[in-house]
């Protein structure tokens, strides 16, 4: 198979697909009975046409039977008067309108016989209009129920497009709401074991590490105010500050510390004297 083949083998096959998914059968049928009805238009419109012509084959053949009949008595009238030339004439006259009579009636007796074939060609037509309009019909009727009894079909069976669409989208909903769900159970568990609020606490107290090392610190500071208030008062009393607590040891050296020495004024110099 050439190159050429093979393409108008391709293009016919995808062409002939396409065809059939755009052919709606009742559009198929309403078109078909349509064109019936335009030819059986045509069909009375050339009786009609034949009918016509036979009509004015009719007239003329009348007026040439007249003018045989008229051409008859003329010549009777010439005979009568002795004029046999007249007579002669007319009866020439009338032997060329007898021609063309019988050539006007071998046309009408075909035009008549053309009109007779055409209306029962009508009449046949019709015929076969009215059985396919009933057909038409009928088959419409049931590609009309057969469509719709397929449509639920799928619909149930959620096989077909617009249930497919629906069944995606339940699922992606449901899909979310466990995901959410799965959220919320994990912030609570997370709220339950302390680690959101540590993690919600970075921005005033800090992690463990800081809260150890602000622990460390101050610490530190009370063990070095302890050492300079054992300096100021001169290790005295070392088991009562260590029994008391550092409330009481800040209370016993608030005062201690307030009680400060009054600077000495200058002696006056005698040699200024």
């Amino acid at each position: 198979m050439s190159l050429m083949q093979r393409i108008r083998l391709i293009f016919g096959a995808k062409a002939n697909k396409a065809l059939d998914r755009a052919e709606d059968p009742n559009e198929t049928l309403d078109y078909s009975y349509q064109k019936m009805l335009e030819m059986q238009t045509k069909v009375r419109r050339g009786v009609a046409d034949v009918a016509t012509s036979r009509k004015r084959l009719e007239l003329q053949m009348k007026q040439l039977q007249q003018g045989s009949d008229k051409l008859t008595d003329q010549a009777q009238q010439a005979l009568a008067q002795g004029r046999e030339d007249l007579a002669r004439e007319a009866l020439t006259r009338k032997s060329g309108i007898a021609g063309q009579l019988s050539d006007l009636q071998a046309q009408h007796a075909q035009l008549q016989g053309e009109e007779e074939k055409l209306t029962l060609a009508s009449q046949r037509l019709q015929s076969k209009i009215e059985a396919f309009r009933t057909k038409k019909e009928t088959l419409k009727a049931t590609y009309n129920a057969a469509k719709a009894q397929t449509q639920v079909t799928e619909a149930f069976s959620g096989i077909s497009e617009e249930m497919g669409d629906v069944g995606l989208a339940v699922e992606r909903a449901e899909d979310r709401t466990a995901q959410m769900q799965a959220r919320a159970g994990a912030v609570d568990e997370l709220i339950a074991s302390g680690a959101l609020d540590d993690r919600l606490s970075l921005g005033s107290g800090g992690d463990d590490i800081d809260r150890e090392l602000a622990a460390l610190s101050s610490t530190s500071d009370v063990e070095a105010e302890l050492a300079r208030m054992k300096a100021v008062t001169g290790g005295s009393a070392p088991q009562a500050i260590d029994a008391a607590g550092p409330a009481e040891v800040q209370s016993q050296a608030q005062p201690q510390a307030q009680q400060s020495p009054e600077p000495l004024e200058p002696r006056p110099d005698r040699s200024e004297s």
